[in-house]
């Protein structure tokens, strides 16, 4: 055989491999979707810890089908997922900014209303968002803010602010409590803080306003102990840490970890005076998904008053639904922190997507921040 048959020899061996290859794969993806209807399963790609186990119990026993779920810890980990090739999910629950980009992306589902009765217990002021005008894709589920949380004795003790951004960017507040503070490691929100203290939208893309918000965040970066995203929560229930930029949900949960484990000071939480983020997360149908039809009862069934109570009375997250406000305890419902009233809310923003440009100037921007 001379070397020209060779080669050839070798690539038509290669190309039916190949195309076995793909068949198989093919094979194994309508597989999938067989078992998944056989088995009558709902694939859920979610937050972790973002729906009560009573709740799931109830709603795979209304439907008698079962509730599979995946997890993120953000939307960049989710977005990054799927973009691999992460398929066959019939549910995901994305924030704003992130479903901007599944919209644009085509990989949504549109919904079907009329499958969607309980859909009118939704306050108003959380539909026809930025990122979805008539709701044609997303359902509000739950939104937190993004805040301060505070050891409420030191804080007293020390005579420091408790309702500014300036606790975690001014150094003359920062030198009283210096490797005690603690600051999100995202760069959409430590951005947006500096941002709003500047007196700048969350939003606002000018670049020197980015450049002004950098070097704001240089200056305090060596009295923070960390950048951080979840430990936070131990740390300040614990008393090692005196004040940390985070979630609304994550401090509630450091606040009853103090209680419970009987320390004798007070974690406390509170919206900065010059305003924040509001996240509002949704749920969507996806268009690897095979099961719309368990996805719509699902959704429905969160949709109800008291399956939504039970996610807020759980983790301490807002809710948009207002059936669910006879069911969620008393006290939630009077944080200011949790359920903001209108003057605060006033002061909220959600976060929007950046383009491609804007999203690389960012990531200079922090990668800049993180060297310094």
């Amino acid at each position: 055989m001379n070397l020209r048959n060779f080669y050839m020899v070798i690539f038509v061996a290669l190309l039916v491999l190949s195309i076995l290859f793909i068949a198989g794969g093919a094979g194994q993806e309508e597989k999938t979707i067989s078992i998944a209807r056989e088995r009558n399963v709902l694939y859920l790609f979610n937050w972790n810890n973002y729906i009560a186990p009573d709740t799931i119990k109830r709603f795979e026993q209304s439907c008698n089908c079962e509730l599979s779920q995946d997890y993120y810890s953000d939307n960049e980990e989710m977005l990054a997922k799927l973009a691999a090739g992460a398929t066959g999910y019939d549910l995901i629950v994305p924030t704003g900014n992130a479903m901007d980009s599944l919209i644009r992306q085509g990989a949504l589902k549109p919904l079907n209303k009329s499958l969607l009765p309980n859909l009118k217990n939704i306050n108003p002021i959380y539909l026809n968002t930025a990122f979805d005008p008539e709701n044609k894709y997303s359902v509000p589920y739950a939104y937190t803010l993004t805040l301060l949380g505070f050891n409420r004795k030191k804080m007293q003790d020390l005579g420091l602010p408790t309702n500014t951004w300036a606790i975690i960017f001014e150094p003359k507040y920062l030198e009283k409590i210096k490797g005690r503070v603690t600051v999100l490691d995202s760069q959409r929100e430590l951005m947006s803080a500096a941002l709003k203290y500047l007196g700048y939208s969350v939003n606002d893309t000018d670049e020197e306003h980015w450049n002004q918000a950098k070097k704001m965040i240089i200056r305090a970066k060596p009295y923070w102990t960390a950048f951080s995203n979840t430990s936070y929560i131990r740390e300040l229930a614990v008393g090692n840490l005196w004040v940390a930029h985070g979630y609304s949900n994550d401090m509630f949960q450091a606040a009853l970890d103090a209680k419970r484990t009987g320390r004798k000071f007070t974690i406390d939480y509170s919206t900065p005076k010059e305003g924040g983020v509001l996240a509002l997360d949704s749920m969507v149908l996806h268009q690897s998904g095979v099961r719309p039809d368990l996805a719509h009862q699902f959704i429905n069934f969160m949709l109800d008053g008291k399956n939504s109570a039970e996610l807020t009375n759980l983790i301490g997250s807002g809710n948009p639904n207002m059936d669910a406000m006879k069911a969620i305890h008393p006290d939630i419902i009077r944080n200011k922190a949790i359920f903001p009233d209108k003057k605060i809310l006033a002061r909220l923003e959600m976060l929007q997507d950046l383009d491609r440009n804007r999203r690389r100037l960012l990531s200079r921007l922090w990668t800049e921040i993180k060297l310094r």
